[in-house]
């Protein structure tokens, strides 16, 4: 057991410089450390002889717990950190070497804390039996020469390098290890008509939907008004999704439930569906607004059930009102992305719309459709002021509101042009 050194702080720390300020941070690092080491000899002592025999308690890390008023399996996690790095005693006598001599004797120097010796204690707890003592020493010798200048990041990178090295195979796989991912996803409909979506991903899906998220989950360019995405990152991932989901519903080769593709059915009385006011009904248990209705109307497959005055089915819909796949395909060749002016989403990206709505007569062909994000197909059913219409040349432009343009004049979207 080393000895231990004292130091008295500065009575006026207000009064010390810079660098009496960092040396004492410094020597009372080394010297916490140094306190930890010696509560950890300790700990191992009382291990070797029993804490039920000097304290009446059933294990040592259960004492430990209740005498430093911390959790038990903080205790427990003190308690084999430092049975790593002492050697003990087993209780019939016989000797148990210390399995990280090296990060230990550092350890009692005050040199390396739980943060530097907990990476170096993990790496060398995954070398396999069979590499050779020699390498395992050199090994330790190494992680511990680095955590003297290094954080617990740089550690653990070298380690992993380190394990590379002397196990490049990695370890037999166990029979849990070959049991397919557990992917949990739940969706529970809240009173207010919301809807709440909690999951726990594996690394590989974690990693696919952070690459949605990064890729669909952009900020949107400032368009040609200078207007900034003023999305929050959560907003703009729930927006991906969504876009994400609506893509693979509307893909020609999206799975089929009773031989028809995933659709939703939408509730909604003639007058208002042709007066836009008023609301429906999604799926039979979400409401949403005429309007919403409307813009759903375009695109999604969905079916649409009109009702009349008395509730009484008038017309039952088919998603084949939806645009074909043969008219999405000339869609795309001829807007080649969102027809909004200065919006660069790809087609892959977005919805058809029909210029005059279904609910008012309006045709389900090329002269009546065009090609809207997600966002800016919001914006042209809501209440912007934007209007779209066909030009003669058979391309959409857009009319902006008077208090963007007082004269209104048509716009169209250059870009890829």
């Amino acid at each position: 057991m080393s000895s231990r050194r004292t130091l008295e702080p500065p009575h006026e720390l207000w009064r010390a410089g810079a660098r009496e300020l960092a040396h004492g941070v410094v020597e009372r690092l080394s010297l916490a450390r140094q306190a930890m080491a010696e509560i950890g000899q300790f700990l191992v002592e009382i291990e070797a002889r029993g804490s039920k025999e000097l304290f009446g308690h059933g294990s040592t890390a259960g004492w430990y717990a209740e005498t430093a008023r911390i959790t038990p399996a903080e205790a427990q996690k003190t308690l084999e950190r430092a049975q790593a790095l002492n050697p003990g005693r087993n209780l019939d006598g016989s000797p148990v070497p210390a399995t990280a001599p090296i990060a230990g004797a550092a350890a009692a120097e005050g040199e390396l804390g739980e943060q530097q010796l907990d990476p170096v204690l993990t790496t060398l707890k995954k070398i396999p039996d069979e590499v050779s003592a020699e390498d395992r020493v050199a090994a330790e010798q190494i992680l511990v020469d680095l955590a003297h200048r290094a954080g617990p990041r740089e550690i653990t990178n070298a380690g992993l390098d380190l394990l590379a090295h002397l196990d490049p195979d990695g370890n037999e796989p166990k029979d849990e290890d070959l049991k397919p991912p557990a992917r949990e996803v739940s969706l529970r409909k809240r009173d207010d008509g919301w809807w709440n979506l909690t999951g726990l991903l594996d690394p590989e899906f974690g990693a696919r939907a952070n690459a949605l998220f990064e890729t669909w989950g952009q900020r949107r360019p400032v368009d040609e008004d200078g207007n900034h995405d003023l999305r929050t990152p959560g907003e703009r991932h729930g927006d991906a999704l969504f876009d994400a989901i609506h893509y693979a519903m509307t893909n020609d080769k999206a799975p089929t439930l009773s031989g028809d593709r995933t659709t939703v059915v939408v509730t909604i009385p003639l007058d208002t569906l042709t007066s836009g006011l008023g609301s429906a009904c999604l799926d039979g248990v979400s409401q949403i607004t005429a309007r919403h209705a409307r813009m759903l109307a375009c695109d999604a497959k969905l079916i649409p059930a009109v009702l009349g005055t008395e509730a009484e089915p008038l017309d039952i819909g088919r998603a084949a009102r939806t645009v074909t796949p043969a008219q999405r395909r000339a869609l795309n060749v001829r807007d080649r992305h969102c027809a909004f002016p200065g919006c660069r989403r790809r087609p892959k990206h977005c919805e058809a719309h029909h210029i005059l709505p279904w609910g008012e007569l309006g045709d389900t062909d090329l002269r009546n459709l065009c090609l809207l994000c997600r966002y800016h197909h919001t914006v042209i059913h809501g209440q912007s002021g934007w209007k779209v219409r066909m030009a003669a040349d058979g391309r959409p432009e857009f009319i902006p509101p008077q208090y963007l343009d007082p004269l209104q004049k048509p716009r169209r979207n250059t870009h890829y042009r």
